[in-house]
C-alpha cells in the first residue's frame, strides 16, 4: 500500500479514536433525547412549573405539617443577656467568645454586675496579627514552590475575618478587652468586605516581595524590618478603618437597670480583661467536635490554623453527640453558655426563628429524595461548620434526654425569636459541629483522650472552614 495512504489512515483512525475518547463522556444525542424523554409533561408538572418560576422555593417547599405554635417553654435556661449584631462581617465566633465571657462575669458576680466587651478592639488586633501570621508564614515556607499547597493556601487566603474560640482565647489574654463604650463598631468593623479586599491586595503585593528577598538570600533582620514595615501599613489601614486601640480608659461598672454598682477608675486593656475574666482562658476549656468520618475520642490539630502567630492552633477532640450533649445539658443546668457552631443555612425557617431537619419538603417538591448522612454531606462539602451562636436552654423529657435547644444569635434582637434560634434535637444532632466546653463540665475518660498528641489534619479539610 501506498506509504501516504498508510499515513492518511492511520491518522485518521487517531483522529476517530481521539473523538470518540473526548465525547464518549459528553452529553450526546441520544443521551439528551432519552432524558427529555423521561421528562414528566402532564398538566400537574405544569402547574408545577407556573407556581416555582413564580414563587420562593422555600415557601413551596415549606412543610405546612411541620408548622404550628412554637414551644418557647424550656426545662433549663440561661441568663439571657443584651443580643448583638455582626451585621456584614464573619465576626461570629468574636461574638459568641465574648458572649460566653460576660455571660461568666455576670454570673460571678450574681448579676449584680453587667459588661459589654467591643467587639472593634479586639477585631483590630485579630486583622493585625493574621496579616503577620500570613506574612511571617510566607516568609517559613520561602524555598517552596509558590504552587506548593501551603504556601497556595496563604496566597489565596491572606486574611478573613472568620475564626473559632481558639482565637477569643489568644487574643484577649495577649491585648485584653475593653467595653463597647470606649471602642464601638465602625462601618468597616460592621461592614468588613472592602477593607479586607484592600488589606488582601497588600498581603499578597508583600509576601511576593518577602519570597524575593529570601531567594535573593537577604539577612534574616533585613527581612524582619521590612515585615515590621509591611504590618505598619497594615496598621495604618487598620487604625483608618476601625479606629486606633484604645490604651487606656476610664469605666463604672452598672447592673442591668444602668445603675452604677462600681465607682470608676482608669483601666488599660490588660487590666481591664484581669478584672472581667480573672485569669488565664486557655488550658479552662476543650473543643469537642462531632465529625462521623473520623475515629471518635481522637484528638486533631489543624495546621496552620490559629488567629496570632504565638497563638494556639485550633485543636479539637472527636466525640460522638451523645456525649456532647451531655457536657452541654451538664453545663446549661449549672447556668453556663456554650461556644457552639452549626451549618445554620440547613432548614432554617427564618420567619419563625426555627431549626428542624421536616421544615422544608424539598424531594417531594422536586420528586427525588436526598439521602445522604451527615458523614457523607461532610465528605462531598454539601454540610459543615459555617456559623457560630451560643447556646443557652435545653428542655429536657422525662428521661433527661434532650427535645429542643435554644441558642444567642448575632443577627440582631429583630432576627428569629428577638434574637434567638430555636433548634429540635434531630437538627441539633444532623447538623452541629463544635461545642467549648469548660473543663469542669468534661467527664474524666474524656480529658484523658483529649490529652493524646493530636493527628495533624489541613485547614482546607471541609469540615475545618472558619465560622463567619
Amino acid at each position: 500500500m501506498n506509504k501516504r495512504i498508510t499515513c492518511f489512515l492511520l491518522m485518521a483512525m487517531l483522529a476517530v479514536g481521539a473523538n470518540a475518547q473526548k465525547t464518549s463522556g459528553g452529553i450526546s444525542a441520544d443521551m439528551l433525547r432519552q432524558i427529555e424523554q423521561s421528562q414528566a409533561k402532564g398538566p400537574s408538572d405544569k402547574a408545577l412549573f407556573n407556581a416555582i418560576a413564580a414563587n420562593s422555593i422555600d415557601d413551596l417547599a415549606k412543610n405546612f405539617t411541620n408548622q404550628g405554635v412554637v414551644d418557647s417553654q424550656f426545662s433549663h435556661e440561661t441568663k439571657s443577656q443584651s443580643i448583638h449584631n455582626q451585621k456584614s462581617s464573619g465576626r461570629c465566633w468574636m461574638f459568641s467568645g465574648l458572649n460566653v465571657l460576660r455571660s461568666n462575669f455576670a454570673r460571678v458576680h450574681k448579676d449584680t454586675m453587667t459588661v459589654e466587651f467591643s467587639h472593634d478592639y479586639l477585631f483590630f488586633y485579630d486583622q493585625l496579627e493574621k496579616a503577620n501570621l500570613m506574612l511571617q508564614a510566607v516568609i517559613d515556607l520561602a524555598g517552596k514552590p509558590i504552587e506548593d499547597q501551603y504556601v497556595a493556601m496563604l496566597f489565596k487566603h491572606p486574611i478573613g475575618d472568620g475564626g473559632t474560640f481558639c482565637g477569643v482565647a489568644d487574643l484577649a489574654e495577649k491585648y485584653g478587652l475593653v467595653p463597647m463604650t470606649v471602642q464601638p463598631e465602625t462601618y468597616s468593623a460592621e461592614n468588613t468586605s472592602r477593607m479586607s479586599r484592600i488589606i488582601d491586595s497588600k498581603l499578597r503585593e508583600y509576601g511576593l516581595e518577602l519570597r524575593q528577598m529570601v531567594a535573593d538570600k537577604k539577612k534574616a533582620k533585613a527581612i524582619n524590618d521590612r515585615k515590621t514595615e509591611m504590618l505598619a501599613t497594615i496598621y495604618h489601614i487598620l487604625r483608618i478603618t476601625l479606629g486606633e486601640p484604645v490604651k487606656e480608659f476610664t469605666y463604672a461598672f452598672t447592673n442591668k437597670n444602668g445603675k452604677v454598682v462600681k465607682p470608676a477608675r482608669t483601666y488599660t486593656p490588660k487590666e481591664f480583661y484581669e478584672e472581667t475574666v480573672g485569669g488565664p482562658i486557655n488550658g479552662t476549656f476543650i473543643m469537642a467536635m462531632n465529625d462521623p468520618r473520623r475515629p471518635y475520642y481522637k484528638t486533631y490539630e489543624v495546621e496552620m490554623d490559629r488567629h496570632t502567630y504565638d497563638g494556639h492552633n485550633w485543636k479539637y477532640i472527636n466525640l460522638p453527640m451523645d456525649d456532647i450533649e451531655q457536657m452541654a445539658i451538664a453545663s446549661i443546668k449549672d447556668g453556663c453558655k456554650l461556644y457552639s457552631s452549626y451549618d445554620v443555612s440547613k432548614q432554617l425557617d427564618r420567619k419563625n426563628g426555627i431549626l428542624d431537619t421536616e421544615n422544608y419538603d424539598y424531594g417531594t417538591l422536586f420528586s427525588t429524595d436526598f439521602p445522604m448522612d451527615k458523614a457523607q454531606r461532610i465528605m462531598t462539602f454539601e454540610s459543615g461548620s459555617t456559623h457560630t451562636m451560643t447556646l443557652t436552654a435545653v428542655d429536657l423529657d422525662d428521661d433527661g434526654k434532650a427535645k429542643k435547644w435554644k441558642v444567642e444569635n448575632s443577627w440582631g434582637s429583630t432576627s428569629g425569636q428577638k434574637g434567638y434560634l430555636v433548634m429540635t434535637d434531630r437538627w441539633f444532632r444532623e447538623y452541629s459541629f463544635r461545642l467549648v466546653v469548660d473543663k469542669k463540665y468534661v467527664p474524666e475518660n474524656i480529658l484523658e483522650a483529649e490529652k493524646q498528641k493530636p493527628v495533624m489534619v489541613m485547614p482546607d479539610d471541609p469540615l475545618f472552614q472558619v465560622d463567619e
